[in-house]
């Protein structure tokens, strides 16, 4: 009997041992050398979360409003649109039918296909027309140029459909008594603003003698997405970034934000990869939470985060970390007591910024459970091998 209980717990001590080489996924770490630090951590100061604070975030917000690039026209009934080449002039000389392009022609749109002036003159100002050439219109040649009879090359680049008209008119007197002419753009094709990111129809837009703003330039290129950041829009300006709140003119209505295009911007709509909060440590549901609207609160991220843990959770020490993507030598750190009364209120207006980290920190009581869960089993291997050894 002694003999078989020895056998049983030679097996059984095989059988344990056995466990650390057997095979699967494991880091080898023979070499790799791992030295102690011997110069002491770093300490981070932590805030505690009050009223105090709350105050300070709403005057720091206030006070870190981004402001509107600067453009060539700050108000909107200023902006005047210049002629540039490759635009398509339509020319009118009344009583000259001659000298004027025919109600009933048709510009080429590129391909197979043409529309007629009505058409042309009827062009969204969304999109440039295809074509790159028009035998009826008057083409801006690259050099900014354009040809008329009797009065030959003059520039038109830079200038104008009222210059143009009047430029025309007093070299036409000498051939035509009290010239009437009408200049007027059939197709804006030189000056273009780029829509790229998250919105249903993203390219070129047409810059046209109607001024574009940002909110136009997202409308026309078919609205945002449902995954659209309208709060952090990036506009690319003469080699600058700026970062604007689309959605600013519709909560708060915020005009300063929806700038005026120019010809050249790039507007980017991102995704809302950037805006999200990270949930961790004791709460039911670990997670990344998105933004809403640009805004989230503690309260917010741990509700969908499920809640903290009943039994684990320790509520003085909801924890944030902020910074750590600019700075991460010398983050900002604040704690949330959720055991005073005015916590519920503190953590419904604390506003997070993308990329906080919330943390839910664990109680004493849970800690010393779990290393007795990590002891019990090999206490109880050693008390059944001593039993079976007797």
């Amino acid at each position: 009997m002694l003999k078989r209980n020895i056998t049983a717990s030679i097996l059984l001590t095989t059988f344990l041992s056995a466990c650390a080489t057997a095979p699967g996924n494991y880091l080898d770490t023979s070499r790799l050398r791992d030295e102690p630090q011997s110069a002491p951590k770093e300490t981070y100061p932590v805030r505690l979360i009050d009223s105090d604070l709350i105050v300070q975030q709403a005057q720091a917000k206030t006070a870190a409003q981004v402001l509107p690039p600067p453009g060539p026209f700050a108000d909107p009934t200023q902006y005047v649109y210049r002629v540039a080449p490759q635009d398509i002039l339509g020319i009118t000389v009344w009583d000259h039918p001659e000298l004027t392009t025919p109600n009933g022609s048709t510009l080429s749109a590129g391909g197979n296909t043409t529309q007629t002036l009505g058409g042309a003159l009827q062009q969204p100002y969304t999109q440039a027309l295809p074509g790159q050439a028009d035998p009826y219109g008057q083409t801006v040649a690259p050099d900014g140029t354009i040809y008329f009879p009797f009065v030959g090359r003059i520039r038109a680049s830079g200038k104008t459909t009222a210059q143009i008209r009047e430029e025309l008119a007093t070299k036409l007197v000498p051939y035509i008594r009290n010239p009437q002419v009408d200049v007027r753009v059939l197709s804006y094709r030189s000056q273009k603003v780029q829509v790229t990111g998250d919105v249903k129809s993203p390219g070129p837009l047409a810059m046209s003698d109607v001024p574009l703003t940002l909110v136009d330039a997202i409308t026309r290129s078919g609205g945002s997405t449902a995954d659209a950041d309208l709060q952090r829009v990036r506009l690319t300006r003469k080699n600058r970034l700026y970062v604007l709140d689309a959605n600013g003119l519709l909560d708060r209505g915020d005009t300063t934000q929806n700038v005026m295009l120019e010809a050249g911007d790039i507007v980017n709509v991102p995704d809302r990869t950037d805006s999200r909060i990270f949930v961790m440590g004791e709460v039911k549901t670990p997670m990344p939470v998105t933004m809403i609207k640009g805004t989230l609160t503690i309260a917010d991220a741990l509700t969908q985060a499920g809640g903290v843990l009943d039994t684990d959770a320790n509520p003085r020490q909801i924890y944030v970390m902020r910074g750590m993507k600019d700075k991460p030598a010398t983050p900002d750190v604040y704690r949330l007591d959720m055991t005073q009364p005015d916590a519920i209120m503190l953590s419904s207006q604390f506003q997070l910024q993308p990329m906080d980290v919330v943390y839910v920190g664990t109680a004493a009581s849970t800690t010393f459970n779990r290393v007795l869960q990590q002891i019990l089993p090999t206490v109880q291997t050693v008390f059944y091998l001593k039993q079976l050894t007797r």
